[in-house]
């Protein structure tokens, strides 16, 4: 299959990952309303189409936290990523440097974060949750520090996992570790080319970040169980304190939805937050990013920079996002997908037609620079032209 679009990568991951892989990060939370919401909604933003103005060779870098990145985007934090190819997360940021885009590695990754950052020159950005374990964090706050990771990602908005009838069904949840093991080991020989590259020659399987707390208890379940049973249901803004004891570095929020928390992120010190919804994968029913998106920039104004995931398959979602008011976005299960498809390959090719398609709207919009975007939500006809008149 020829790869012409982003949007290609997801049908070769699908026909190459075993389903509970590809369900996982596929799926969203419970009837996935909120994760068809992102996509939808991003759809209905117009971008303006200007003529005749001096378009030529456009500009769509970007300052974020006072760090220049030559595209708006970023490979936001995937959990369980490096099981989509052989060390994937370590493919990943290879990648993302060759194009110096930030890569984010995840709490959950399948790699370390001493792994990650040992295999690429370009240093890398750092999720975290707030967990139970505050000892757990602060090691790996050291560790992020020590290993020169450029901005930690802190994602507050899975005080509890959000309920997935995917990963139900599929088989990555539910069942006994016995059950599970078969039913994942089944699906994996229907599957040969990825059991070979990752189920045999990709190990360890662990979660890479916490393994060490689990000693011998190396199974699936048991990570899953040990992440649903230490994320803090008890967290506050209050708790952002502690992260800035452990953290010298830029602080971005992820997981903001609501205007009032926005400016809440804002007044406490955050260098910028991230406006999203888990990529549909929390609250079903929450608000989809892109509605959220305008009112959140409008109220924080300058004081913050302002991301956003969810939805994003394209240059010209990235686009969508910036008229909207979005500084940069965090790509997702785009470059998660083409991992799966094609590797490290697979991730510099999405990031080259991601570019080409920036550069080709922004062109098209007549911006030369991404302040220069613009392009909002549709409005009745009457509306609209009284607005821009």
């Amino acid at each position: 299959m020829k790869i012409v679009s982003p949007d290609d990568f997801r049908l070769l991951a699908k026909n190459r990952l075993p389903p509970f892989l590809f369900e996982y990060l596929d799926g969203g939370a419970n009837g996935e309303v909120t994760l068809a919401r992102n996509r939808d909604d991003l759809a209905q933003v117009v971008l303006d189409q200007r003529v005749l103005r001096t378009v030529k060779g456009p500009d769509p870098s970007v300052r974020v936290a006072s760090m220049r990145l030559p595209l708006p985007v970023i490979l936001g934090p995937i959990g369980l990523a490096g099981m989509n190819a052989r060390r994937g997360e370590c493919q990943a940021a290879r990648a993302a440097a060759q194009h110096g885009v930030p890569f984010c590695l995840s709490t959950v990754s399948a790699c370390s974060l001493g792994e990650v950052a040992s295999s690429t020159p370009h240093p890398i950005w750092f999720q975290l949750y707030m967990m139970r374990d505050r000892g757990l964090m602060a090691a790996l706050l050291e560790e992020a520090q020590t290993r020169g990771c450029a901005a930690l990602i802190f994602t507050v908005d899975m005080p509890v996992p959000g309920i997935r009838y995917r990963d139900y069904r599929s088989g990555l949840a539910g069942l006994s570790p016995l059950a599970g093991a078969i039913r994942r080991i089944g699906q994996a020989v229907k599957h040969p080319r990825w059991a070979w590259d990752v189920g045999v020659r990709g190990r360890p399987h662990v979660l890479g970040n916490v393994a060490p707390l689990l000693a011998r208890r190396s199974g699936l379940e048991d990570f899953m169980a040990w992440m649903r049973s230490n994320f803090d249901p008890d967290v506050s803004w209050s708790d952002l304190e502690f992260v800035r004891r452990h953290w010298r570095g830029p602080l971005i929020i992820k997981g903001i939805l609501n205007p009032h928390d926005a400016r809440e992120a804002a007044a406490l010190g955050a260098d910028a937050i991230v406006v999203s919804n888990h990529g549909g994968r929390q609250l079903d029913g929450a608000m989809s990013t892109a509605r959220a998106l305008p009112e959140i920039a409008q109220s924080v104004g300058d004081r913050i920079d302002v991301l956003v995931d969810g939805g994003v398959r394209s240059g010209v979602d990235v686009v969508r996002m910036l008229a909207l008011g979005a500084k940069a976005v965090l790509l997702g299960r785009a470059w998660a997908c083409a991992l799966a498809a094609q590797g490290e390959r697979g991730v510099i090719r999405l990031i080259d037609l991601i570019d080409a398609e920036i550069r080709t709207a922004m062109a098209l919009n007549g911006a030369c620079t991404v302040d220069e975007i613009s392009g909002g939500f549709d409005l009745p006809r009457d509306v609209r032209g009284a607005e821009r008149r």
